[in-house]
């Protein structure tokens, strides 16, 4: 074989070994220079790439080199090439959706479990993995104050999944398979799965694949009066009418921080609700959970001791880099009731004599990464208190954002700020004022039911200033609907934003606004 690879490859650059440690340390040293000179010119680049669809394929070949590459040459084409096509998630000028925080322990964190490369499916495969897995989880669960029926060390438990998603799934089906041994497996048509219409679309996502009914999930309407909450009354009233039509409640999911405007569910009447009907209870933090470790935002999760499971993200707002979705439930017999499967090849005595935890058995796939490395690398770096106060900055400059937008006349907080979120739009009354009128005196800017304060024109305009902003590079920030008001949506939590990136983001919106309304 090797006189083959030798005749087949006259190239200087032919690697002998392909983890040859003195060659993957010269690499490695390349692209931790090239990452770190990224981060350095991060603010040089557009924050939403301006590329057009298809861009790629016109510029790399149509197939791959016969012969072996020098890392330099493609590191070039990396910054040729693929950086181009980036949105930076890491600049201190995104905004948008929520953020992806990074930071050297997270990055270091990936290394190592990349170093390593094990594949940590059951005990045996690498205790290390599976050890500190549970160390690191009970670690955070008691940053957050979580009650103890969630920790290991109160007989619940915890793991980490990749996503939101992934979570909701396993939850959804313990939760199905724990209703359908009492009901008969023949009833999975007449399971319910409840949120509202601010709940994240993962729930609906699980929902599909656990293979509820379509028809069987109900997405609850919220309204200004509870801050676009989730109202228990108005769950009780569906939850009735559903029994009534011989339907069987099953999941309900709650949210701390939802998509659009970071607005709270109220936990611990929803529990009450759900817990009258034997239903088990979500609560998502995937945004917002991480605030949770500072004192002041504690209050955000009264009542979860009222729920079945808890899932956070620690790659959105706890500097730990994608992906690492921390799940918690107070029953793991549940999980591993529904996941689990024992082959002979996975058989061994440390499982059999119950001793040890085995993740293969918490959630979907088999094979499962190192990924306790990134979060303990966070944690024992950075500590609590640095923790909280890299938090509580991102939140003062959300305040911030928050103040100049209410001194320009021109626009309104559409939402109450929570946590670092900031809602805002362009206010009707800066449009109205300047809307033509027809010759029977009627404004043209084509209300919805709902009045003008809906209309499609103050819609229209808040869109298109988006779009606006966008389009500059100069900062990044995404929108959301709400009781039919289009908002835009700025979300501070990037790892590099201080506040001179603040005032430069007001500037940018006021200088764009100052465009989209000399038409209006």
């Amino acid at each position: 074989m090797g006189s083959l690879i030798s005749q087949e490859n006259n190239s200087p650059n032919v690697p002998t070994n392909p983890l040859d440690p003195e060659e993957f340390r010269r690499q490695g040293h390349l692209v931790i220079d090239f990452i770190a000179d990224y981060y350095k010119s991060i603010e040089k680049h557009p924050v939403l790439s301006q590329v057009q669809p298809g861009y790629l394929k016109k510029r790399l070949p149509d197939t791959a080199p016969y012969n072996p590459e020098p890392l330099e040459t493609i590191l070039q084409d990396v910054q040729d090439h693929i950086v181009p096509g980036i949105t930076h998630w890491q600049s201190p000028n995104y905004f948008a959706y929520f953020p992806s925080s990074g930071s050297v322990a997270g990055f270091l964190g990936e290394m190592l479990s990349s170093g390593f490369n094990v594949v940590g499916f059951n005990w045996m495969s690498s205790p290390a993995a599976t050890e500190l897995e549970s160390t690191v989880r009970d670690w955070f669960g008691n940053m957050l104050k979580l009650p103890k029926s969630f920790l290991f060390s109160g007989n619940g438990g915890d793991v980490i999944q990749g996503t939101t998603c992934e979570a909701l799934v396993c939850a959804m089906v313990a939760a199905r398979d724990q209703k359908l041994s009492k009901f008969g497996r023949h009833n999975i048509g007449k399971l319910v799965v409840y949120g509202s219409d601010q709940t994240h679309s993962a729930l609906q996502k699980a929902s599909q694949i656990v293979g509820i009914h379509p028809e069987n999930f109900r997405s609850i309407e919220t309204t200004r009066s509870t801050s676009f909450a989730l109202s228990p009354e108005s769950l009780k009233v569906i939850i009735y009418s559903d029994i009534e039509a011989g339907l069987v409640p099953l999941f309900l999911c709650a949210t701390v921080g939802t998509t659009a405007i970071a607005t709270v569910d109220p936990l611990g009447p929803l529990c009450g609700v759900a817990g009258d009907y034997g239903m088990w209870v979500h609560v998502d933090a995937a945004y917002a959970g991480s605030a949770c470790i500072c004192p002041e935002f504690r209050h955000f999760f009264d009542g979860v001791e009222g729920a079945d499971s808890f899932s956070l993200n620690a790659h959105k707002w706890f500097f730990t880099t994608l992906d690492c979705c921390c799940l918690w439930v107070k029953n793991p017999n549940t999980l591993v009731s529904s996941l689990s499967t024992y082959p002979e090849y996975l058989r061994n005595k440390a499982t059999e004599l119950k001793q040890v935890v085995d993740y293969k058995d918490w959630q979907i796939a088999l094979s499962r990464r190192f990924r306790s490395m990134k979060l303990w690398l966070v944690l024992r770096s950075y500590g609590v208190a640095n923790l909280r106060n890299f938090l509580r900055s991102h939140v003062k400059m959300a305040k911030i954002f928050e103040g100049l937008v209410a001194m320009d006349k021109r626009f309104e907080i559409v939402a109450p700020r929570n946590f670092s979120l900031v809602c805002f739009r362009v206010s009707p009354s800066s449009i109205s004022n300047k809307a033509s009128s027809d010759q029977n005196g009627k404004t043209d800017y084509c209300c919805d039911a709902n009045g003008d304060e809906n209309s499609v024109i103050i819609n229209e305009v808040n869109r298109k200033l988006l779009e606006s902003i966008n389009v500059s590079g100069h900062v990044y920030m995404t929108h959301g609907v709400v009781g039919g008001l289009y908002m835009l949506r700025f979300a501070v939590g990037a790892t590099l934003t201080e506040e001179h990136h603040i005032a430069l983001a007001w500037k940018v919106v006021q200088e764009h606004a100052d465009q989209i309304l000399t038409k209006y």
